[in-house]
């Protein structure tokens, strides 16, 4: 049973080239040959990995979905180090021509077993991702090894409605694959935090570090919680890197039993207005 389960999870905080998906492909790899623990189980990486986040190149760094060099790469790696890979997200381009911000997720033998397309296209103060995206039609959880995992992508943790979507199907662990600016630390610092305590799960937050252009940076600060909100084990401000952990559900599915808040949620609330 996932209760008595432990894994070993490594998240991956790293720099993108901007617009150089070939580059970014060489410094993951070479940060996971360098960094990856013997007997890791799942391997996050972030958002836009590969081309950095600048909206205006993800049309040229976009990849056909039948035959994408980053599912390839990522396949690659997931039989070499016999590791579940929840790939960040890449720029995909479907048949009709669409693109989208989506995460592929690829089991120990290479095989991918499922995707996750953004649902929330961040298209404020400057960012223009809603014009070049299309938004993913919705959430996506799947059970690797027993384990129910939450896919989320950056501006989705925003929306507490699709985390608790997740927790109503028994999710395990919450996972939000980012590049998060710099200059929005307390909505990264605070709401990755409160989707792990309303929820009563395990929740990673991986995002890039690094200089995006001028003056934009991502905040490179990745952490993951347990289901009370503590953090577990963290990568400060712009370094590069993989964090790891172990991770066992028992003490967390003991706290849901003796601490059942979601129980107390009403069917409607309904607002008086007066």
């Amino acid at each position: 049973m996932v209760q008595n389960k432990e894994i070993k999870i490594s998240a991956l905080q790293m720099s993108s080239v901007i617009g150089n998906p070939e580059k970014n492909r060489g410094k993951a790899e070479e940060i996971i040959s360098r960094e990856l623990d013997k007997g890791t189980d799942f391997l996050i990486l972030p958002e836009v990995w590969t081309v950095g986040w600048s909206c205006e190149d993800f049309p040229a760094a976009a990849e056909d979905s039948r035959n994408s060099q980053t599912v390839k790469f990522l396949s690659d790696i997931a039989k070499r180090y016999s590791v579940n890979i929840l790939g960040g997200s890449y720029i995909e381009r479907k048949s009709d021509g669409r693109l989208y911000n989506t995460c592929p997720v690829i089991s120990r033998s290479g095989e991918l077993i499922a995707e996750y397309s953004k649902m929330h296209l961040y298209t404020y103060c400057g960012c223009t991702e809603g014009n070049y995206i299309t938004e993913g039609e919705h959430p996506v959880m799947v059970n690797i090894e027993g384990i129910n995992i939450g896919l989320t992508i950056c501006y989705d943790i925003r929306f507490p409605e699709i985390f608790r979507a997740y927790r109503s199907e028994n999710v395990d662990l919450l996972v939000n694959m980012a590049a998060w600016g710099l200059k929005k630390p307390i909505p990264w610092e605070t709401l990755t935090r409160a989707r792990a305590i309303e929820n009563q799960a395990f929740m990673i937050a991986v995002t890039q570090s690094g200089k995006i252009k001028d003056n934009d940076w991502n905040i490179g600060h990745s952490r993951i919680f347990d289901y009370v909100g503590e953090t577990i084990t963290e990568i400060k401000n712009q370094q590069e890197g993989l964090m790891t952990c172990k991770i066992k559900f028992d003490k967390m599915y003991e706290y849901r039993n003796s601490c059942t808040i979601l129980k107390d949620i009403h069917e409607k609330y309904e607002v008086r207005v007066i």
